[in-house]
C-alpha cells in the first residue's frame, strides 16, 4: 500500500505538484475557481450551440406551417431549409401510437413517402 509520501498528484488547473491531503485536486482556491469556471464555460458553449439549433428548427417548422394548424411538407424541403431532425425538445405520442418530434411548440410526424406532417401543439394556459 502506498504511503502519503509516495502518492503524488497534480493540480487540475495549473499542473503543479500537490502536497497535503490525498484527495486534494487543486493547489489553492484560485486554481480551483479557474478550473471550475473553465468547465462551466465549456458546458455553456455546448448548451448554447444546441439551443441555437433547436431555435432554428422551431423557426423552420413555424415558417413551413404558415397560419394553419397542420400541413404536409416534403421532407426534402425541410432538409433544404436546414432542419436537423436529430435535434428536438421532446416527443409526443398520440392514442394511435404516432410519435411526433417537437421543437418547443412546433413538431412534425414523418408520415412516409418523403413527407412530414408539421403541426403546432396548442396548450391550455
Amino acid at each position: 500500500m502506498p504511503t502519503l509520501s509516495t502518492i503524488s498528484s497534480t493540480c487540475l488547473h495549473c499542473g503543479a505538484t500537490l502536497r497535503g491531503r490525498i484527495d486534494k485536486k487543486s493547489c489553492d482556491a484560485g486554481c480551483k475557481g479557474e478550473y471550475n469556471n473553465r468547465l462551466q464555460r465549456q458546458e455553456r458553449t455546448e448548451i448554447n450551440q444546441i439551443d441555437l439549433i433547436l431555435k432554428r428548427n422551431r423557426r423552420i417548422l413555424k415558417r413551413s406551417l404558415g397560419s394553419g394548424s397542420s400541413r404536409l411538407v416534403p421532407t426534402r424541403e425541410l432538409l433544404q431549409q436546414g432542419l436537423r431532425f436529430e435535434y428536438y425538445t421532446h416527443h409526443y405520442e398520440n392514442r394511435k401510437g404516432d410519435r411526433y418530434s417537437f421543437c418547443y411548440d412546433f413538431g412534425y410526424l414523418e408520415v412516409g413517402q418523403g413527407m412530414c406532417l408539421v403541426v403546432r401543439r396548442q396548450r391550455a394556459l
